[in-house]
Parts: structure tokens; sequence; C-alpha cells
């Protein structure tokens, strides 16, 4: 039977470590998995997603709803994934703030666009049609910037904002990406994330990052290395400022041990322990 503990920190599933995902029983601990991997009709992929999710509660983290396109979202790709949700009951769903398609074709990136009134205006559709279709609430997450873009009518997190209020979706605060978005386009990590709206957080991503391999002045969103100590440092001004939220660890390549994840992911957890104690204390 699936657990009936709060969401604490949780980890992104991989393959390597089913069995020890299976078997650890660490508080709060969930996992998180791009649904795309596991879009099938049966086989050992889905076998093992659905004994971990009898164990542990899941995350589905798309990759390639591409809502900010100019177009609706793929309806076969879509009903696929209300399949695999209906199957696995994940207890969050979440998208990015990007579009991947275009003109039927599909990108293997996340590609950015100026906040202009016509793109909310899809982009609330989009999210309208997703969450209508799949019954379920999502959460979207804020992009990581690389370069400046000219047409915003928007900030982004007015953007933000405006979407979650009229869609009721979610919104997924990507630490790592406000850390290298701030680094990136200069501008204050700490402000941005003091002004986020903290009713709309349905989850909280941290994660490493790297300088660029041909600009050391640039960083990437590379998720290969451990969540640095200024990442650290904003995600507990974060907590301290709206409470604990289920907060994942991502890491997809330069895949450790699971036991050194364990380790990670157990920092995160400590640092809402200690939020819930305090929020108890002064309730």
């Amino acid at each position: 039977m699936k657990t009936s503990q709060k969401m604490g920190a949780g980890l992104g599933l991989k393959a390597e470590h089913y069995e020890h995902a299976l078997d650890c029983t660490a508080s709060g601990l969930w996992f998180e998995v791009h649904p795309e991997n596991y879009m099938v009709d049966g086989g050992p992929r889905l076998a093992w997603l659905e004994a971990i999710g009898s164990q542990h509660p899941l995350s589905l983290h798309g990759v390639s709803l591409s809502l900010a396109a100019d177009c609706p979202p793929d309806m076969a790709h879509l009903q696929r994934l209300k399949v695999l949700a209906d199957r696995v009951q994940p207890t969050l769903m979440s998208e990015h703030l990007a579009w991947s398609t275009w003109r039927g074709q599909y990108h293997p990136d996340l590609m950015p666009f100026p906040r202009s009134h016509e793109a909310l205006q899809r982009i609330v559709d989009n999210i309208d049609c997703t969450q209508n279709i799949l019954g379920r609430r999502i959460a979207i997450e804020n992009p990581t910037h690389y370069l400046k873009l000219d047409g915003h009518d928007w900030s982004e997190l007015d953007f933000l904002t405006e979407l979650s209020d009229r869609t009721g979706c979610g919104l997924l605060l990507d630490v790592n990406n406000v850390f290298i978005s701030a680094h990136n386009q200069d501008f204050n990590a700490a402000g941005y994330l003091d002004a986020f709206p903290a009713h709309a957080v349905m989850e909280i991503h941290l994660a490493g990052h790297t300088p660029d391999p041909g600009d050391s002045s640039l960083l990437i969103d590379s998720h290969d290395s451990p969540v640095s100590d200024a990442v650290w440092s904003l995600y507990q001004r974060l907590i301290k400022r709206i409470g604990p939220r289920p907060t994942l660890i991502e890491r997809d390549d330069q895949i450790p041990a699971f036991d050194e994840l364990i380790i990670e992911r157990n920092r995160a957890q400590s640092v809402l322990d200690t939020h819930r104690h305090l929020q108890r204390e002064t309730a």
C-alpha cells in the first residue's frame, strides 16, 4: 500500500537505483520520473514504476508537452500521459514553461519565448486543455535563461502568477534555475525568490550546475553535480519564507551511488523538518 506520509525531500528515479529505491524507508521520501520514459503498455520499466509507486509517492515531470508552442498540445501524447497518470496515480504532475515542437517536429531542448500578451493567452489555453484532459492540477516550472530576449510584455514573476491565477495551475520553483538565470542575466536571485508567489508553489527543485565549456562566465543547468552551497543558501531562505514544500534533488548525469544521493536528499529533508518543527512551535 502506498504510504500516507507527507512528501518531504525526493529523488529522481534512475533505473540503476530501482532496487535501492524500493527498499528505502526514509521518512518523506518520494520519487520523480519523466513520464515520457514510461508511456508504454507494459514491460519491466513500467512494472518497476508501479512497484515503487506502491511504496512511495510519485511525481511525473514532463518535458515534451510544449505548452508555449503556437499550437495546442499533441492530443495523442496527452492521452498517453493521461493513461500513465491514471495507472500510477502520481501525487504531483508538472511541466516546463517552454516550447519544444514546431510544425510537428520535436526538438531536443526546452526553448524560450517572449512573454507577450499573445503568448500568455496561448499558454493559458494550453494549460487549461492539459488539466481538463488529465483531470489533474499541474505545476509549471520557471525556466533557466541563457540569453536576453526582446519582446516581453510581462516580467517573469508576473507572467507565472497570471498563469496560475487564470488556470488554477500550481508552480514548480526550481531554485537552481533562478540562481543560473540571475548569474547569466545579472539580476538578484534572492530578490526573485522573495517575490515568488508562495501560495502557488507545489514543488521545489534543487540541482547542480557547471560553467559552459566554451564560456566559463555562462552557467549551464547541467544536473551533473551536487547542489552548490549558494543554491542551498537560497533554498533555506525560501523555505524560511514560504514553509516546507515537496523538494526534489535532480541528478541526470554523472549519477552517483544511491547512498550518495540519499545524503544530499537528507540535507533537504533536514531543512524541511526544521521548519515544520518551528511551525508547530509557533502555531
